[in-house]
């Protein structure tokens, strides 16, 4: 197998696959089945690696470190990670090198991993890996994961330094497999049933029962080599028994009884000896975080009674087991037990002796909860408000023409009889003129004929000199109309003929619009959600956007049945009166307003928006 090829099947391992490295390193006897099975199981683990070495202590002159073990046997250039081995020895620290691989097909980047094993204050040996760059975060996992396995390097060491030692050395090896039984399942139950299994099975026991408390007692979760009992035996009972005496003296008891072990009270194990006929019983307590959760029960032959050994084996893995187990059994409950059994806990804080913090939290929640219950406020809703005048006139033109000028423009201030802009009235004055001429000559006409006493020219020129009046009155009122003036005091609100000069008009043509300046009404854009609690000659209060430490007052007076869509929400137009107007107010100004609904629990102000939602879409889902 080439480098590429084993690159390329990494962290594919079935579980079959490291159950049968976990069995080869358990039943190692040789320093190199040991090394061999140890770093194969390491490599298998962490993800990634390509290829890995062993160095230990060489017991040979001249040669400090011996290559123990490789991963793949046989296969790879482990020049690159001797390399590293030796600087984390020279360091006596772990290490992390970038490289960059050229290969025959493509490149990648790598890093050479390398941790030293201390034992007893020397190093032992070191372990290298060839792994494929993960991130930072996973080269610290696999820097830890080295840092966890060195451990079994030391078990090693130990295992060669002493003969006399082999005893804790089992002891461990023994507890470690058996701790793997609980790690590989994945839900309580078979976690459980499998270490109840491995038990009876490394133990040489007739049956092994594992119980956990439930409401106050021990009832058995599992047995060996049973996947299902029945609790009401009365086996099961007298085990339920036994292990409830281990749990409530909280300590490991044997039967029959060891002269060295301290003395306790074990009635319900001689009751479940003689119903059973197994003489030799051993109850372990199953040690939880904060407490005992549980009691393992071993039984078999009378010709084979519990040693200490053994006892001490069951009690370590206790210890171990127990939180493990403990972990396994929560996470496996139901949502509404989890539920339960945290409104419990948080019960017990609340009315227990410690937890004083909460506690005080819990009372200041309820005051809180008494206050709201209680406590009203007025009920306002609120809404997007606008200034408009009360009135607004338009200035249009009397007759065609073209601007001459224009004095003003939107948002100017004017008052009655102020010039707002001029006509050109040329057309008009020479037409005054023409008529002006013609009434000379018709005066100068008709008192000739008068003094010549012709009757019918006196009446034709009379005529004549009334006509020439009346055209030049016509045009005077004209050339007047060509000066455009305001008619009251007011604010223009449109009208802009400044860059309009010499622009012809037409006749009715708006020239400006003027708005009042004391007489304004409030628009509120009032939600349809909202829309039924208005009511006319309600009141409320306005907050422009231009003075927000001023609030105005208002009254409601119109209510438009007519809804409008903005931002995909509809609003109702309601029209309100101001109490007073302001010299600073202007029109088009804008705001927020509340108009003031009743008095109500501030609960139901603060949340009825929600839960109306809420209503709504309930309603909507419902078939």
């Amino acid at each position: 197998m080439d480098e590429k090829t084993s690159h390329a099947g990494l962290g594919t391992e079935t579980p079959e696959t490291l159950d049968s490295l976990w069995r080869q390193f358990v039943r190692a006897n040789s320093e190199k089945e040991f090394c061999t099975a140890w770093l194969a199981l390491q490599c298998s683990t962490i993800p990634g690696v390509a290829s890995g070495v062993v160095l230990l202590v060489s017991p040979e002159e001249g040669r400090p470190y011996a290559l123990a073990a490789s991963w793949p046997e046989g296969h790879g250039d482990f020049k690159r990670l001797a390399e590293v081995a030796e600087r984390a020895l020279k360091e006596k620290r772990g290490l992390a090198l970038k490289r960059q691989y050229n290969g025959t097909a493509e490149s990648r980047t790598s890093y050479d991993l390398a941790y030293p094993v201390h034992v007893a204050g020397r190093i032992f040996g070191v372990v290298a890996l060839d792994i494929d760059s993960k991130g930072e975060a996973a080269l610290r996992d696999a820097m830890r994961q080295l840092q966890w396995g060195s451990a079994w390097m030391e078990v090693l060491c130990h295992r060669n330094s002493s003969s006399k030692d082999t005893a804790p050395l089992q002891r461990l090896q023994t507890v470690a497999t058996l701790l793997s039984q609980v790690t590989a399942p994945k839900s309580f139950h078979g976690a459980v049933v499998a270490l109840a299994t491995a038990m009876a099975t490394r133990f040489e026991c007739d049956r092994v029962s594992i119980g956990f408390l439930k409401r106050g007692s021990i009832r058995i979760e599992a047995m060996s080599h049973a996947g299902q009992f029945n609790q009401d035996t009365n086996l099961v009972r007298a085990i339920d028994a036994a292990m409830n005496e281990a749990m409530d003296q909280n300590s490991s008891i044997v039967f029959p009884d060891a002269p060295q072990r301290k003395a306790v009270a074990s009635r319900a194990h001689s009751k479940l000896a003689r119903d059973s006929g197994n003489a030799a019983i051993c109850s372990v307590p199953l040690a939880g975080r904060d407490r005992t959760v549980g009691v393992i029960t071993l039984e078999r032959a009378t010709s084979a009674p519990f040693d200490e050994e053994t006892v001490a084996i069951c009690e370590s893995l206790a210890g171990l087991v127990g939180p493990i187990l403990e972990t396994h059994r929560r996470d496996d409950r139901w949502l509404i037990r989890k539920v339960w059994d945290s409104g419990l806990k948080t019960l017990g804080m609340i009315i227990g002796p410690s937890h004083v913090a909460a506690k005080l939290i819990t009372v200041a929640l309820l005051g809180i909860a008494f206050y709201l219950s209680r406590a009203t406020g007025t009920y306002r809703i609120t809404a997007d408000t606008v200034l408009e005048p009360a009135a607004q006139l338009s200035v249009a033109t009397a007759f065609d023409g073209y601007i001459r000028t224009a004095r003003v423009r939107a948002g100017d201030i004017v008052h009655i009889g102020d010039e707002l802009a001029t006509l050109d009235d040329r057309e008009y004055q020479l037409e005054r003129t023409r008529w002006q001429s013609q009434e000379d000559q018709s005066q100068r006409q008709y008192h000739e004929a008068l003094g010549n006493g012709n009757a019918s020219q006196v009446q034709i020129f009379a005529a004549q000199v009334a006509q020439a009046r009346a055209q030049v009155a016509l045009l005077d009122e004209q050339i007047s109309r060509t000066r455009i003036k305001s008619p009251f005091d007011g604010v223009i609100v449109t009208g802009d003929l400044s860059q309009s000069l010499g622009v012809p008009v037409q006749r009715g043509q708006v020239l400006f619009q003027i708005a009042p300046l004391d007489s304004y009404r409030v628009i509120l854009q009032v939600d349809e959600r909202d829309i039924a609690g208005v009511n006319l000659d309600q009141r409320g209060q306005l907050v422009l956007s231009g003075s927000p430490n001023d609030p105005l007052a208002f009254k409601i007076h119109r209510i438009t049945p007519v809804s409008t869509t903005n931002e995909g929400r509809n609003f109702f137009r309601v029209e309100a009166e101001l109490d007073g107007a302001p010299a600073r107010l202007k029109p088009g100004m804008e705001g927020v307003g509340k108009i003031e609904v009743d008095t109500r629990l501030l609960v139901w102000i603060w949340t009825h928006q929600a839960t109306d939602w809420l209503k709504l879409k309930i309603w909507n889902w419902l078939p």
